[in-house]
């Protein structure tokens, strides 16, 4: 069994969470941790019968006591990467749903887990079918390289684009060279009509109150479009990739980006 405490557990995604690890035959919750949150027992916070974990507020304390083997963030993006670097200071290897964080975040992480001998996974989403929807729109931009991207959310997301955006827009960029997109004269006349620009590529932000998480990318060519999409419609969806990386975030080699690293 491996010991998993989660950060960030008062939280939508935390509480998903802390029934995964539960329901989980490998893995053991053996700490949760929410600096907005009170002290209460973790079964009481999602519903369930009382279990002897209770949260806590100090996360350095929570994984020396319970002798944690795995952290779980899903926290704020201002606050991830020191939680990140208390877990590896103490030997603990993180598994990051926290989106926003940096390349020279991703740098400092390399870093530390050299340091520390410990690993670090990072998923900027950890849907299968999110993982699946960016590996096809990474084939699909070979052939067809004109491209965008709309991401949506809830209107409580804080950061934009999402990190899944960022990550299909930086395997597309693998797989095509920088190019302009649209009539080179053309005007916004409101900022930020046509969207974030990256490598040529536009990125295309929405929140509103009734999504949870989605993605389409749009290839357009001659005479042709073509939509690939994934809708995340409840946060259950993302709990079997949380929990598989959990199982094999120990064995793996320093800093590792996605999820689709970790898929058989």
């Amino acid at each position: 069994m491996i010991k998993v405490v989660v950060s960030g557990a008062c939280g939508k995604m935390g509480r998903e969470v802390l029934k995964a690890v539960m329901n989980a035959g490998t893995l053991e919750l053996v700490g949760a941790v929410d600096t907005h949150g009170e002290a209460v027992d973790v079964g009481t916070l999602i519903g369930m019968a009382p279990t002897g974990v209770v949260v806590t507020k100090d996360l350095a304390e929570t994984l020396q006591a319970t002798g944690a083997q795995v952290m779980v963030d899903f926290t704020r993006p201002e606050a991830v990467m020191g939680n990140l670097r208390i877990a590896l200071k103490a030997g603990v290897a993180p598994v990051v749903g926290t989106t926003g964080l940096t390349e020279a975040d991703r740098e400092e992480l390399r870093a530390l887990c050299a340091e520390h001998k410990t690993n670090v996974l990072i998923a900027p989403n950890f849907a299968i079918g999110a993982i699946l929807m960016m590996k096809f729109a990474q084939d699909a931009a070979k052939y067809m390289p004109h491209v965008e991207i709309i991401e949506l959310h809830h209107d409580q997301k804080l950061d934009a684009p999402s990190g899944t955006a960022l990550r299909t827009a930086e395997l597309i960029t693998e797989t095509r060279q920088k190019m302009a997109q649209g009539h080179p004269q053309e005007v916004e006349k409101v900022a930020g009509a046509r969207g974030a620009e990256m490598e040529g590529m536009r990125i295309h932000s929405v929140r509103l109150p009734g999504y949870v998480a989605h993605q389409e990318v749009i290839f357009g060519a001659l005479g042709q479009t073509l939509v690939i999409r994934h809708d995340s419609i409840s946060r259950e969806s993302f709990m079997p990739g949380v929990v598989l990386a959990c199982e094999k975030v120990l064995s793996l080699d320093g800093l590792v980006v996605g999820l689709e690293n970790i898929l058989d």
